[in-house]
């Protein structure tokens, strides 16, 4: 069975700012540690802040995120449920060109990626749990625009999603708006302890003030 539905709301441009310089542990923090999610990788060192448009997809197979790629907008992520399997990569350098293309914005895989030195050689983020040079089968079924469950965090349509070289978290706009006043003081918190390690003779600092 193969579904579709309806495209969400993309993160108000604001937000998006906002988040493109916060990093992904002052998040966390305010999280009361919840799990991001596991196991994904970056391939390259480009910051991911957009609108997760989700796929879910049966192992090996892309058909489906064809579709998704041909119906994303500018500022969108596609990320894509491939169950874990990393036996034949999901997406590949062409169809990174045409994310570029279409103002696409970054991949979360969770499943295999390949022509790796591709990613790595651009600014174009994505994340994945493995990687082969096998190719995919474009047959179906999927679903697009569905909850979906990356590395063990289930990730909405229309979360904001952001990733950075520590990992991956997606969030609803409401809760990524009502975060915004404690992440900052977290940054606030934590250039004030910097700063006093780097002003003390030996670095002296009591971790549990920190953590």
């Amino acid at each position: 069975m193969t579904q579709q539905a309806a495209y969400p709301a993309p993160v108000p441009s604001h937000l998006v700012e906002a988040y493109r310089s916060i990093v992904t542990p002052h998040i966390s923090d305010n999280l009361e540690r919840l799990p991001g999610s596991v196991g994904l990788a970056p391939l390259n060192k480009a910051k991911l802040v957009g609108t997760a448009v989700t796929v879910h997809t049966r192992h090996g197979d892309n058909l489906m995120i064809h579709q998704a790629l041909d119906n994303a907008r500018p500022g969108d992520v596609i990320v894509v449920d491939g169950g874990g399997d990393v036996s034949q990569a999901l997406v590949g350098e062409i169809m990174m060109r045409k994310a570029i293309k279409r103002g696409i914005v970054g991949f979360v895989i969770f499943g295999a990626v390949r022509d790796v030195a591709a990613f790595r050689a651009s600014d174009f983020p994505c994340y994945t749990l493995g990687v082969t040079h096998k190719g995919p089968y474009k047959n179906g079924p999927g679903n697009i625009n569905v909850p979906v469950v990356i590395g063990g965090m289930v990730v909405n349509p229309g979360d904001l999603i952001v990733g950075d070289e520590d990992g991956l978290i997606a969030i609803s706009p409401e809760l990524a708006i009502s975060l915004l006043p404690a992440i900052r003081t977290v940054e606030e918190k934590e250039a004030a302890i910097m700063a006093e390690i780097e002003a003390s003779s030996d670095g002296a600092r009591s971790l549990k003030q920190v953590y």
